[in-house]
């Protein structure tokens, strides 16, 4: 009979999801998983198979917190293009206020290991469609609610706007504020 396990795997997994997110999927070695989980590296490995499964799990994870998040900011009461704007400030508090400057960790997947792994950039392709289908609704129920003109492409609005998104996520890793604020009014000037 195996030992019980002595932590919780969702924990384990948004330790790691930390970790990635820090140091990229290629620098983050073993070691700095197991320090980071309090986890020894054979019980890491005997739960979540290996480095690589462990990564698209806390994929998986960056996936549903964004969803959730984004979809939490965009349905409160607003405009589309305030709620827009509130969203794309949060993430960029977000990534200003933390001890370190990392960006999007999907966006710093697609850079790292885009072209290279398959699995790492469907991953990503995935939450970028998701991203594009929630600003697209919204973009919609502006154009319903009558603070969208509703001549706007919407989908093609939202793949603009997803666009700017992940460039402006990989820009907090070097540019301040008042620059990203600038970027986002432009982007959003167009609704």
């Amino acid at each position: 009979m195996g030992r019980p396990k002595s932590f919780e795997p969702d924990v384990v997994i948004a330790q790691a999801m930390e970790t990635f997110w820090t140091k990229g999927y290629t620098e983050t070695s073993p070691a700095d998983l197991a320090e980071a989980t309090g986890v020894a590296k054979g019980s890491l490995y005997h739960s979540f198979g290996s480095k690589r499964q462990l990564f698209a799990k806390a994929l998986d994870l960056y996936t549903r917190m964004g969803a959730e998040i984004t979809e939490e900011f965009l349905s409160r009461p607003g405009s589309a293009k305030e709620r827009l704007r509130a969203y794309f400030l949060l993430l960029v508090d977000m990534d200003l206020d933390g001890p370190v400057r990392r960006g999007c960790l999907a966006q710093n997947t697609v850079t790292e290991l885009g072209g290279r792994d398959e699995e790492a950039t469907r991953a990503v392709h995935r939450m970028e469609e998701r991203m594009v289908g929630m600003f697209a609704a919204r973009i919609e129920r502006g154009q319903r609610d009558g603070d969208i003109d509703g001549g706007v492409d919407a989908k093609a609005h939202a793949l603009y706007l997803q666009t700017v998104l992940a460039g402006l996520r990989v820009m907090t890793k070097t540019y301040d504020r008042p620059v990203l604020v600038r970027i986002i009014d432009t982007a959003l000037a167009g609704l």
